[in-house]
């Protein structure tokens, strides 16, 4: 059976890596391409648009898909919606699969608001650690009286905040580097993005160790009535039950 994997995270490449060890799937990951040197799955892999829904419905019946796994970032709406919107063209069985997101302990300070928009309106800082990606930047462009700290895979793009400087990397990171950047430009608040992820959760120990507040963005809500699993073992066994040939 070929099950298309909607991919770019972890735990995409780590249920790919599942999929082509078992001869019963043929497993084919697709990557969006706005990362210049991705992390490969296992199996095949394809990158680039569908062209919306309309062209990823197009797709799945041509290449004879049998499931769907949507296992993109959790901010990913758009193909998320565009995922739920051809499985029910098709009639193909998607799962989303969503690692869980952060939760907030002891020694925490958080402020949880429901768009970049709103993160923008209200810091509680002067100096800023901006790690929501590098396409996602314009709702802070305006704010001439902050600096911030821009970290990113790649360059991030315009529009940028006027006074800011960038760090290319990729995680995972620790805490230890994660305490010396922060510490090095002397940040006083931590804007981020809910993403669960173990591989930029040190950022969160970080900021918890030096009394850092921490803004975090609330991720999008799924589409209703969609199946969806937090681990890759909850997905490897919902495509054992319930995937078509």
């Amino acid at each position: 059976m070929r099950v298309l994997l909607l991919g770019g995270t972890g735990e995409s490449r780590l249920l790919a890596a599942r999929l082509d060890a078992d001869p019963a799937y043929e497993v084919i990951s697709s990557l969006a391409g706005r990362t210049a040197d991705p992390a490969l799955p296992a199996g095949l892999v394809r990158i680039g648009g569908f062209g919306g829904p309309d062209g990823l419905a197009d797709w799945l019946e041509t290449q004879g898909i049998g499931a769907v796994v949507d296992a993109t970032h959790p901010f990913a709406a758009v193909m998320t919606d565009s995922a739920v919107t051809a499985a029910e063209r098709t009639g193909l069985p998607l799962l989303v699969l969503r690692r869980p997101g952060w939760t907030e302990g002891p020694g925490d300070d958080w402020r949880r608001v429901p768009t970049l928009e709103a993160a923008a309106a209200d810091l509680p800082g002067e100096r800023v650690f901006l790690t929501t990606g590098r396409k996602h930047l314009a709702a802070f462009a305006g704010d001439e009286r902050r600096w911030y700290l821009v970290r990113s895979v790649d360059p991030p793009e315009p529009p940028l905040p006027p006074r800011m400087a960038a760090v290319l990397a990729r995680g995972p990171f620790t805490v230890d580097e994660e305490l010396a950047l922060m510490r090095e430009h002397a940040i006083d608040v931590l804007v981020t993005k809910d993403s669960g992820s173990a591989m930029t959760a040190a950022k969160l120990a970080a900021a918890r160790t030096l009394g850092v507040p921490v803004v975090m963005v609330d991720r999008p809500p799924l589409p209703p009535d969609v199946a969806a699993a937090a681990t890759v073992e909850e997905a490897a066994a919902w495509l054992a039950r319930h995937a078509v040939g």
